[in-house]
């Protein structure tokens, strides 16, 4: 029998956490859920972007991922600069020591290992390979769960995704391409599995049965510039994006649907308030959501979604809404396909809001067959995610793999 007086087994999770950006909270959130079922003796604190924002919301000790607090500023200025590199090299030492404080660290969910939106390699990508590396020094097991991967062009991305994903003692992903992108660049992922992304594990809102007559639309909005290979046309981009959405909305305002605009991320917010002032109407409103959970409660009282954000197209996916998606990236076609939506997936740079509102049409007339596929798609969903944890524990926690939790 384990001994109540055994030490609890020490769990870091890490990632940009806290800092605005819903969807890579919810992941924490589902990590921490299955931590507290699970593991209830487990120590658990986080290495993260937005650290008071972290222990506020969900009670665990938080520490800054990075020394240098003006990392994600333009430097400019010698002094800056200056301030930048000696952060890098203190970050060594100061993402090691943290490792090395644990048994276990946990990478919950996330687009860590892909590059779809704009990224330095001397950013988070760095910040993944010292912890990588870290673990594999200190003995200290990194896993990294239900994660996104795509193939990188730029060798110095490329070469510390790749590192990173070699260096880790576990691997998961939440979608098979990502597999196949980790694949392609040099990864032995014989021995890793795929399952759905770890928001399917969080709980889901009762949706509200329709009415028969339209009601409410919601969209899901993003400061959407493109993607790395995208920089030099990144205006353009947004602009595109921003005219197409605006001009979808003011039609179906003409023909008097309510629109909820949400947005996923704080940088969102902008493109909340130019669709506000292009669209001047009672009917368009938007909501301040602050987790996936209150994204989940406005989709679920809505007829229909429209949305960039991998994490709104989840929320939807996961209440059972009929959801059309605007795809930055292949893992956005990738997960409405496995939903069963593949056929509502519409270009984020280059939206075209005539086809756009075609396919909503289509949505909406299909409304009520899509709704009983995707309460299908989220069963199989839930059953994988048990399966993963289940993964989880026997490779992270051997020692209690099979045995009773220990009494507090």
């Amino acid at each position: 029998m384990t001994s109540t007086h055994e030490t609890p087994v020490r769990v870091g999770v890490f990632g940009l956490l806290g800092s605005g950006n819903l969807g890579n909270d919810g992941s924490l959130e589902a990590v921490l859920g299955y931590l507290r079922a699970e593991h209830p003796d487990a120590e658990v604190d986080a290495l993260c972007g937005g650290p008071e924002a972290v222990t506020a919301r969900f009670g665990i000790p938080a520490t800054r991922l990075h020394w240098n607090r003006a990392e994600y500023r333009t430097a400019s200025r010698v002094g800056s600069i200056a301030s930048k590199g000696l952060g890098k090299l203190v970050d060594v030492f100061r993402t090691a020591a943290w490792v090395r404080r644990h048994d276990v660290v946990i990478v919950p969910g996330m687009g860590v290992l892909e590059a779809t939106l704009p990224l330095r390699p001397w950013g988070f990508p760095y910040s993944l390979f010292l912890l990588c590396a870290s673990g594999r020094l200190v003995g200290t097991r990194v896993a990294l769960v239900s994660v996104g991967a795509a193939e990188i062009k730029s060798r110095p991305t490329r070469a510390l995704v790749r590192w990173s994903a070699r260096l880790a003692a576990y691997r998961s992903y939440r979608d098979g391409q990502s597999r196949d992108a980790m694949r392609a660049m040099g990864v032995n992922t014989s021995r890793d599995e795929v399952y759905p992304d770890l928001a399917f594990s969080l709980p889901t809102p009762r949706s509200s049965a329709p009415t028969g007559t339209p009601g409410t639309v919601c969209l899901g909005v993003m400061d959407f510039h493109g993607g790395n290979d995208d920089r030099a046309r990144s205006e353009e981009i947004y602009e595109r994006y921003l005219d197409g959405t605006i001009k979808f909305v003011r039609t179906l305002v003409e023909e008097g649907r309510p629109i909820r605009l949400l947005t996923g991320d704080q940088c969102d917010l902008s493109v909340v308030a130019a669709i506000l002032d292009a669209v001047d109407s009672p009917l368009v409103t938007a909501a301040e959501p602050g987790s996936l959970a209150d994204l989940m409660n406005e989709m679920a009282a809505a007829d229909t979604v429209v949305a960039v954000r991998y994490h709104n197209l989840i929320c939807a996916l996961k209440t059972g809404t009929p959801v059309l998606a605007l795809c930055y990236a292949a893992k956005s076609d990738a997960l409405m396909d496995r939903m069963g939506l593949g056929a509502y997936c519409h270009p984020a740079r280059e939206v075209d809001a005539d086809r756009l509102l075609e396919q909503f049409r289509d949505l909406e007339k299909h409304s009520a067959e899509l709704r009983q596929t995707l309460a299908e798609r989220n069963r199989v969903a839930a059953e994988q995610l048990t399966e993963q944890f289940t993964a989880l524990t026997a490779t992270l926690f051997p020692a209690n793999a099979n045995s009773p939790r220990k009494a507090r």
